[in-house]
């Protein structure tokens, strides 16, 4: 292996204009990942198993539980599996079998701004329960577990898809470099 060959950015062919860096693919690739343990730590709740979660104000069990339960994971998945646009070629051009716009290029804002605003949802979204988790005064409130192993259990499960959105965001300033700043040759795609 010459100097030149360690020196040069890792990189990987995955249909792109200009070439995606190994570890955006890779971290497009850990996002789903993530976020399986938390939707499968869900799934118990659907049938009123609450994983030793005590809520005084938590609702008894109603007909719907189920089907929002196993839709709100299945949502998530795919709303995560949306960050491989970021990193494939059709995130920068539609695929040819969407009618009317197949085929056509994907303004780099049109996928910037969702994917901003989306990381920015996810990090909103989870920030009361991390600040619950670590404390914070004026966070707390009298939801908990019947045991340590329960909190743990949840905790190990939840917290890594808690890195949904601030992984969304540096992934989204991957594509943003790739699609929006000059390349050697001055070109912009």
């Amino acid at each position: 292996m010459t100097t030149y060959d360690r020196e040069r950015p890792r990189t990987v062919s995955s249909g792109t204009e200009r070439p995606v860096p190994a570890w955006a693919d890779t971290l497009a690739h850990a996002i789903p990942l993530l976020l399986l343990p938390q939707c499968l730590w869900r799934l118990p709740f659907a049938f009123d198993f609450r994983m030793g979660m005590v809520d005084p104000n938590a609702p008894g069990w109603v007909w719907w539980t189920v089907p929002y339960v196993f839709g709100l994971s299945v949502v998530s998945e795919a709303l995560a599996l949306l960050s491989f646009g970021l990193v494939r070629g059709w995130g920068e051009v539609v695929p040819a079998w969407i009618p009317v716009v197949g085929g056509k290029r994907v303004p780099p804002f049109a996928a910037i701004v969702p994917a901003t605003l989306g990381g920015l949802g996810a990090t909103a979204f989870w920030t009361p329960t991390l600040l619950h988790w670590l404390r914070v005064p004026g966070f707390t409130d009298g939801v908990g577990f019947s045991s340590t192993g329960w909190d743990v259990l949840a905790k190990v499960c939840v917290l890594p898809g808690m890195t949904w959105g601030p992984l969304v965001l540096v992934l989204t300033y991957a594509y943003y470099v790739r699609r929006c700043r000059p390349a050697a040759d001055g070109r912009v795609v």
